[in-house]
């Protein structure tokens, strides 16, 4: 599975949290695994654990987006365009190994797929003030 694959599940994952409480996330991670059936188990786990990750970090990833979203909050946000957002966010802050471009890049590209008309460049903009 390529790297934007991985990315696209996790996004996926991540999106559940939008509809789910915290304490059932784990078991939709596992029914979302079962769909998935060409995930291995290194890709599974890599995707489990950057989710549940982004998940600890979601406070102040939130506060940051709310900083920089003038007359926007997390409540009003797509919620599409938000998690596309914390991800690409939490990519550039917290993953060494991802330049913060490729993690622009990716959303927007994620964006394209599964946001609305406005959402590649609603999340450019959220994501180039909050990387400044």
């Amino acid at each position: 599975m390529t790297r934007r694959e991985l990315r696209e599940n996790t996004f996926r994952t991540l999106f559940f949290k939008e509809f789910h409480e915290l304490s059932e996330m784990e078991e939709q991670y596992v029914l979302y695994r079962e769909v998935v059936a060409s995930m291995t188990d290194k890709e599974s786990e890599y995707v489990h654990n950057k989710v549940f990750d982004i998940i600890s970090h979601l406070p102040q990833i939130d506060e940051a987006i709310e900083k920089v979203s003038e007359g926007w909050n997390v409540f009003r946000m797509s919620k599409v365009d938000l998690t596309i957002i914390r991800l690409a966010y939490y990519e550039a802050k917290y993953e060494e190994d991802v330049p913060v471009s490729v993690a622009i890049n990716e959303a927007v590209e994620i964006a394209k797929i599964y946001g609305g008309d406005d959402s590649p460049s609603f999340i450019n903009g959220i994501l180039g003030k909050l990387v400044e």
